[in-house]
């Protein structure tokens, strides 16, 4: 898959949003706690998103679409977000990056879930958070937070005792965690085809280690740069960023690049696997001309033979003796039944069978 981008036009002015065509329309819920309580509820109307949010709760308003580009705008306005900002969220995809705007932190992650129907999808989310709040920008339905929302409605839960800072810690965290399931299916895909590439060489294997190599570019194309962004975090102190928060990104930190250990393992098993297939391909030919070879050998004699016996002259020897037809034909039959006893006994046709005790005493003589 190509890397392909919606932009605005050439000379527009920042924070130009440009929106998919079929994007879906969003559906906004809000998610509000403290230590004491939990409230959920879905928004209809914009502007209860104003009094959304207080100083005593931390509130988590999570969009899911882009189809409404006056809604985005207005979801914008009202949390006074930048225009390159919104330009970042909406104008996908974009580079995973942590920037910081005034008293926001804006950071862009790629999401990836696995279908078994459609297979790897990535998504951009977008993470804004600020003194009390957290806001969630993903361009479809459906996400990898499930867990983060059991986690806020139990009220034994870290979750509760924590900031903004923590809730977009978690979130960029899961997002990370959600690639070890995608990379197991890879590579429980790849052990199969382990056995395939060996036995049954074809070019269909071929197109799916070719595909299996370009997902797990663009998976590291995804990751890279999200590593980057936590170690930015880590780096560059923020006052939006509890002291505790810092710790737990080191952990992310490393997710990070053990994820990123596992897909360049990965990238070496599927060349290795390529490799293995040129050769069982080359190695299948070698088999199929030796054998056209050596049946090509056997009959060279015989062709010999015919050829001095299909001569038209009149005084050949034997040419009208009773018994030089079948001493002719014994005499063809010998010759390739010689040759083939010969090249048997040589290990060129045939199961090649040896003494693996005999093998190993050969070699400890020669040492």
């Amino acid at each position: 898959m190509m890397f392909k981008k919606k932009h605005p036009e050439v000379g527009a002015r920042p924070g130009t949003l440009v929106i998919e065509d079929g994007a879906p329309p969003p559906k906004i819920r809000i998610m509000s706690f403290n230590r004491q309580q939990v409230e959920e509820q879905d928004v209809s109307d914009l502007e209860t998103l104003r009094e959304a949010h207080s100083e005593q709760t931390v509130t988590w308003i999570d969009v899911q679409g882009f189809g409404d580009e006056a809604a985005i705008r207005k979801i914008g306005e009202i949390f006074s977000l930048h225009p390159l900002t919104m330009e970042n969220i909406i104008n996908v995809p974009q580079r995973p990056k942590a920037e910081s705007y005034d008293d926001q932190l804006l950071l862009i992650a790629r999401m990836v879930t696995f279908d078994e129907s459609a297979g790897i999808n990535v998504e951009q989310v977008s993470i804004v958070f600020g003194k009390n709040y957290v806001i969630t920008f993903q361009e479809r339905y459906g996400d990898v937070f499930d867990p983060i929302r059991e986690r806020i409605r139990n009220p034994k839960g870290r979750m509760r005792q924590h900031g903004p800072s923590y809730l977009a810690y978690a979130l960029f965290d899961t997002i990370i965690d959600a690639y070890y399931p995608v990379l197991e299916n890879i590579g429980n895909y790849l052990e199969q085809l382990e056995d395939v590439v060996v036995r049954h060489p074809s070019p269909a294997v071929l197109l799916h280690l070719n595909q299996i190599k370009n997902r797990l570019v663009n998976l590291r194309r995804s990751m890279w740069p999200q590593r980057e962004a936590v170690n930015s975090l880590i780096s560059d102190s923020h006052p939006l960023i509890e002291n505790e928060v810092l710790v737990y990104l080191r952990a992310t930190y490393d997710h990070c690049i053990q994820t990123l250990e596992v897909m360049e393992m990965y990238r070496e098993m599927v060349s290795g696997l390529m490799n293995t297939y040129q050769s069982a391909v080359s190695n299948r030919t070698n088999e199929v001309m030796k054998v056209l070879t050596i049946v090509a050998t056997i009959f060279i004699p015989l062709t010999f033979l015919a050829g001095i016996y299909g001569m038209n002259f009149d005084n050949m020897p034997e040419l009208h003796i009773w018994w030089a037809y079948p001493i002719t034909w014994l005499i063809m039959i010998i010759t390739a039944a010689g040759m083939i006893l010969f090249f048997r006994r040589r290990g060129w046709i045939g199961n090649f069978k040896f003494d693996k005790r005999e093998l190993m005493d050969e070699l400890l003589e020669e040492q």
